[in-house]
């Protein structure tokens, strides 16, 4: 008997998206899984078409919008898998990805996340994540590995990484009831490399394994350059520091903030125009300088 995968995936505004996704698991070869759909609240949706086109998906509907990490616990409190998969809406997942991460899991328990190839949905040759860089402790960003770059088998060597990809991760429910669900302080963005960093020190490896892969849409709720994903990143960049980074590492951080990221992001916004995202950007500063937590 295979052990059950829950797959728990969030819905917001875009049901039509979320009906390609659940077309697309129909088709898995792995025997043993649930389907949880956390509708975040959509002001402009009805996600009832979900539960109607596919009977066999446990439809919740959240009472409030709780962002991506919200919407995931949500999501966690449901599953009753031994395994969690985390995968967004607008993707689509090939019929055998899933048994490849869960014997990454099996074989290794001191694995405590694993993510599939990640390649572009728009040109499925190109790749969109095969690992993450470190968290770079000047700017507050990681690189993808192989981002942008053909899939010819130079990405296809299953490791050790630095972060997990959100658009796709596969956790033990063990690992979560260990570590604990996601930090729901980020809304949007960050999120899962701030729980990467929790499972990270409790002891556990981020595995990349690419005999698994999925097709990301990407950024279909939040628009691929919206104020809206401008005012998260930029806020949760300096969040994240601020919770996982050592006193020095965070002092050289916001040392390079002050006098060189903000200063850089606000001329260009000026000079290109972008008066939304610049006040956007300038909120998320604001709301760092303003909030003194960084607990859940």
């Amino acid at each position: 008997m295979k052990l059950l995968v829950s797959i728990i995936t969030i819905n917001y505004n875009e049901s039509e998206v979320t009906l390609d996704l659940l077309q697309s698991i129909r088709g898995l070869t792995y025997p043993n899984y649930e389907i949880i759909v956390v509708d975040n609240a959509s002001p402009k949706d009805n996600p009832d078409i979900i539960k109607e086109k596919y009977p066999e998906v446990n439809l919740v509907k959240s009472k409030e919008n709780l962002g991506f990490a919200g919407g995931n616990n949500l999501g966690i409190k449901q599953a009753k898998g031994d395994y969690l998969l985390f995968i967004n809406n607008d993707t689509i997942v090939p019929k055998g990805f899933i048994e490849p991460l869960v014997e990454t899991l099996q074989e290794d328990k001191t694995i405590g996340m694993v993510s599939p190839k990640i390649k572009f949905h728009w040109d499925p040759t190109l790749i969109q994540y095969a690992g993450y860089t470190p968290m770079n402790h000047w700017t507050i960003r990681n690189n993808s590995i192989g981002y942008h770059q053909k899939d010819d088998g130079d990405f296809d060597k299953a490791g050790e990484t630095q972060s997990i990809h959100g658009a796709a991760m596969m956790v033990p429910k063990s690992v979560v009831e260990s570590v604990g669900m996601m930090t729901e302080i980020y809304f949007l963005y960050y999120e899962e490399h701030d729980w990467a960093e929790m499972v990270k020190r409790a002891g556990y490896k981020i595995y990349y394994q690419p005999k698994s892969h999925i097709l990301h849409k990407e950024s279909v709720s939040t628009g691929k350059f919206s104020p809206l994903k401008t005012y998260y990143i930029s806020r949760n960049r300096i969040l994240f520091a601020r919770r996982n980074f050592k006193p020095f590492q965070l002092f050289i951080s916001l040392l390079f903030q002050c006098f060189v990221s903000i200063p850089k992001n606000t001329l260009v916004f000026i000079i290109k125009r972008e008066f939304e995202h610049l006040r956007a950007f300038w909120r998320a500063i604001s709301w760092n300088l303003t909030n003194k937590t960084t607990a859940s």
